[in-house]
């Protein structure tokens, strides 16, 4: 079903006198009977047209210009045609030869497009995105499906393929690659054998987008529900290792002579907690990705005299200074990485002093996650975990008792405690 919002976009720049499809993700998910997350809308009116037109909307992006229409409930994307590159040898449009050539597309020395506000016609603007099957555009004019480039066909094959030159338009934007991974993982496709070839010579360039990016990009890929096959399809096209270069060196290792599967296992969790609508937050998974290789990294430290918290502390800011250029990992979820490690090492001593604060703690629930699908994987463990699965239970008061208990009397509340009422006494 197509969002009443989108539909209400969609008429009111038709109405306008402009050309408006539905297009993208939620063309592809309409079509396969999944429910689309989100609404794109592409249309040919430009981006100052479409702020005068709605006054909910806001402009983002410098690399491409967008609209964003604010709704109570979703925000409806809305971006304007886009042209095809030019080339060298086009003239510049005001035919000044002067003049700079083309100042709304930019491209870096590699091939990179940093900025790209060419606007075009349809037909144009398909042959700028990067899978056929999110090439479909659906217009309300005649309730039609429009395709440029095979994707209904290829929908229909189950087949992942870029609309060109795959090496060209990794190239363009190398993050297409992971975007390639997360719709084959996320959608059960296959990616075309060109597209595959493309993805395993370009891998390297993988690095060139933007760390901020790529972190977006990460959370997409592992907090999708199919999170460990898309794992599987970055270690085989050689991805992983660019991101991750010292948790794959350590994957290669062989641990008492069996291969590590334990980022594979704890990523199989994740897509089961997700797919029972159960939240896993970004400190947890990537915890459950890192943590064993953190920990032995700490263990190492441990060795050379380093106290257990130390050792976790140096371990996590290490490595994350390491994935830094890589990766950008906010300091936030950074320090709730730590918290959660950290607490493994209290978790072994039952019940050690101060229980009820671990109880406190902010991490507290995320690291019980971790401990619990350890357990799951190694089948050690488990009378820890039982011991604090019990004890944060008996601990935390019902929603009921807990307002009753506020709303009871001051006298009563300390009889309760055993501590006696104060003594009124008569002069």
């Amino acid at each position: 079903m197509i969002s009443p919002n989108a539909l209400k976009v969609l008429y009111r720049l038709r109405d306008s006198g402009h050309v408006a499809y539905l297009v993208g993700g939620c063309v592809r998910d309409l079509l396969l009977g999944r429910e689309p997350k989100d609404f794109d809308i592409a249309t040919d009116a430009t981006p100052g047209r479409i702020k005068k037109l709605f006054r909910n909307c806001r402009l983002v992006g410098r690399r491409f210009r967008l609209a964003h229409l604010h709704f109570r409930d979703e925000i409806i994307e809305v971006a304007t045609f886009r042209a095809q590159a030019p080339t060298e040898d086009e003239p510049p449009a005001d035919g000044n030869s002067d003049a700079p050539r083309h100042p709304r597309h930019m491209v870096s020395e590699e091939g990179v497009v940093l900025r790209d506000n060419v606007f075009g016609t349809p037909a144009e603007d398909v042959l700028r995105r990067d899978f056929t099957v999110n090439a479909l555009a659906y217009d309300i004019a005649d309730f039609s499906i429009i395709d440029y480039v095979g994707g209904v066909e290829d929908l229909e094959s189950g087949i992942i393929r870029t609309i060109g030159d795959p090496a060209v338009r990794f190239t363009e934007d190398p993050v297409r690659m992971l975007r390639a991974v997360r719709f084959a993982a996320l959608l059960g496709f296959a990616i075309e054998e060109g597209t595959w070839s493309a993805l395993l010579e370009n891998a390297h360039g993988i690095t060139r987008g933007t760390a901020p990016r790529l972190y977006e990009e990460m959370l997409k890929l592992f907090l999708s529900g199919e999170g460990e096959r898309c794992y599987q399809l970055m270690r085989h096209g050689g991805l992983f290792a660019r991101l991750f270069p010292g948790l794959d060196a350590a994957l290669e290792e062989e641990t008492e002579g069996f291969p590590r599967i334990l980022v594979g296992r704890g990523l199989e969790w994740v897509d089961e907690q997700l797919g029972a609508g159960v939240a896993v937050s970004p400190p947890l998974l990537l915890t459950l990705m890192f943590g064993v290789y953190l920990e032995e990294r700490a263990a190492w430290s441990r060795k050379q005299g380093r106290a257990p918290v130390d050792a976790i502390n140096e371990t996590v800011a290490g490595f994350m200074g390491e994935q830094a250029p890589l990766v950008a990992i906010p300091h936030r979820v950074i320090i709730a990485v730590r918290e959660i490690l950290a607490l493994q090492e209290r978790f072994r001593r039952i019940p050690g002093k101060r229980p009820q604060g671990v109880l406190a703690r902010p991490g507290f629930g995320d690291a019980l996650s971790y401990l619990r699908c350890r357990c799951r994987i190694t089948g050690e463990g488990h009378e820890v975990l039982t011991w604090w699965e019990r004890y944060s239970r008996d601990k935390v008061m019902p929603p009921v008792e807990r307002e009753a208990e506020v709303s009871r009397p001051a006298r009563s509340r300390r009889r309760r405690r055993g501590k006696p009422a104060a003594k009124i006494t008569e002069s």
